[in-house]
């Protein structure tokens, strides 16, 4: 078999890039033919999954995090599109959040990633595809959406230098609370079930993580053809406060402000504000107005 691993020397603030030269000694140790291809930009891995295709190799590694792990999966369903030759995705997670192989049950770091792409046991697992005004052309993910609050907490994230990975998630999401997030009024379509609030947050999940940490969809499974919603409606600052520590245990789902959903497809518009959107952790939308979410159970082939 033919190996092309597609790696960001930039996750993890640049501390994986470290980690490459480890990955392809280890790679070599297993005996795999295989090619690597460090990412240069914003976007360059859809690329390269995609041409990756078109190539015939026979497996796309992601070696990153869950922002390189969504571009790769990005390209691998674009060939879709066109028929072409379908690589499976295997997964080295060097990143910041890590919270795709949460939910899929793998083990974090560059030596159990390798024995499991070498052993090459395969299933299948389900895709969410989201469209909104400000991404008209559509965006797929593996992992999970989210709408409101921990998106804008992601924005802030980003801004901040040290420290990296899940404290820098819990502060910008205390920075949040404290210094501006207002709750926008939304009207969901959740497979023909109409919910109209002031809404705090959706998370769209596929998986079960967000954030390094946040349990949104402890219940989750990533091959049940079915999105798990955890929607949470306008609350003080105080609540927010009480709720937060919930969401490192998962067990906000039992609060009554929370409410936890299944379904296939989810529209959501809003009718006063604006929603800031992300995708597998990567910011995706700032002032969106509508956004719609479907999933294709079982349409993605993974190792492990």
């Amino acid at each position: 078999m033919k190996y092309l691993v597609i790696a960001n020397p930039t996750s993890r603030r640049g501390k994986s890039a470290e980690q490459i030269p480890v990955i392809e000694e280890k790679l070599r140790e297993y005996a795999l033919d295989f090619d690597l291809v460090r990412t240069q930009k914003a976007g360059h891995a859809i690329q390269l999954a995609s041409q990756a295709a078109t190539d015939g190799y026979d497996v796309v590694i992601a070696a990153g995090g869950d922002g390189t792990i969504n571009e790769v999966v990005n390209g691998l369903m674009l060939a879709r599109k066109t028929e072409q030759h379908q690589p499976a995705l295997g997964i080295i997670s060097i990143g910041t959040g890590n919270d795709l192989i949460v939910g899929l049950e793998q083990e974090q770091g560059v030596d159990p990633a390798c024995k499991l792409i070498v052993e090459n046991n395969r299933r299948k697992i389900d895709v969410g595809h989201l469209v909104a005004d400000e991404v008209p052309e559509g965006r797929f993910f593996a992992n999970g959406v989210g709408i409101g609050f921990d998106a804008a907490g992601g924005v802030l994230a980003e801004k901040i230098t040290w420290p990296r990975g899940f404290l820098a998630y819990l502060i910008a999401a205390l920075q949040n609370i404290f210094l501006y997030y207002t709750a926008p009024t939304l009207k969901m379509d959740i497979d023909g079930e109409i919910i109209e609030m002031p809404s705090l947050l959706i998370s769209v999940m596929n998986g079960c993580r967000v954030g390094g940490g946040f349990l949104t969809a402890p219940n989750a499974l990533p091959d049940d053809g079915l999105f798990d919603l955890c929607i949470a409606e306008e609350v003080s600052r105080p609540r927010m406060l009480t709720l937060l520590p919930l969401f490192l245990k998962g067990t906000q789902i039992h609060e009554p402000e929370i409410q936890m959903k299944r379904a296939e497809k989810i529209s959501v518009n809003a009718l006063r504000g604006t929603m800031p959107i992300h995708t597998d952790g990567e910011i995706i939308c700032l002032e969106s107005k509508e956004v719609t979410i479907e999933i294709t159970p079982n349409i993605l082939e993974i190792i492990g």
